[in-house]
């Protein structure tokens, strides 16, 4: 085919919509990386017309979890792992506000124990509540560790080794634990405490280790496949 016929078969896109790869012959997306190592992928959608490196592009992209995959499977892959994580870090930001602060969740709690041992002791009470939730601190973190793993792992282009992703996520969950607790400074029923952030990187470490060994095993599972 001649020069001209190729061109004539061609395709022309609107600016800003599609991007083109410097290889001959293939057009790809704006949000999709070039194939190859050493070539830049040119993209109209940031404001100017001007070429940005490879890596730049490779690491927005694989950090969104974007795949030649059509635009449904990139928002099936979004619900199903991302979109847990970010509803369960809204119940943990409700849970940080005074609607569980010690003072309501004792209004259900000693009714109940009440319930079960009608002579049960104040200091009994205090000590059960006290012990309620700092068990709850290391729950909610347990959950948001092993949610943040599998949205990770199972929700974006990311490989990196275990080890590597076992140090991140939990000091992800450090910043999560720390930001939590500033924000309790400002309820005038919270109060903002070290100990609290400590139990949570605790529980953190605990949800983590369970993820750490469920896919140790899944990998030797599938070895032995």
């Amino acid at each position: 085919m001649t020069e001209l016929a190729a061109a004539r078969f061609t395709p022309t896109y609107p600016r800003g919509d599609l991007g083109q790869c410097p290889l001959p012959g293939i057009v790809i997306r704006k949000r999709l990386v070039c194939a190859s190592r050493n070539l830049k992928c040119r993209s109209f959608n940031w404001g100017r017309d001007q070429k940005k490196p490879f890596w730049l592009h490779s690491f927005l992209f694989t950090l969104a979890g974007d795949t030649p995959a059509t635009t449904a499977m990139n928002f099936s892959r979004f619900f199903k792992y991302w979109l847990p994580l970010l509803i369960w870090l809204g119940i943990m930001f409700v849970g940080s506000t005074e609607l569980l602060s010690a003072e309501q969740t004792s209004r259900f709690l000693a009714p109940f124990l009440r319930w079960l041992k009608p002579n049960i002791s104040i200091q009994t009470l205090a000590q059960i509540h006290f012990f309620m939730r700092k068990l709850a601190h290391v729950g909610e973190y347990v959950i948001l560790s092993m949610l943040l793993w599998r949205a990770v792992r199972g929700g974006s282009n990311l490989r990196m080794k275990m080890s590597f992703l076992f140090v991140a996520i939990w000091f992800a969950c450090g910043i999560f634990a720390a930001s939590d607790e500033f924000h309790q400074s400002f309820m005038s029923s919270r109060t903002a405490s070290v100990r609290d952030a400590m139990i949570d990187m605790c529980g953190a470490l605990i949800g983590l280790a369970i993820c750490w060994a469920f896919a140790g095993w899944n990998t030797n599972r599938q070895s032995q496949i």
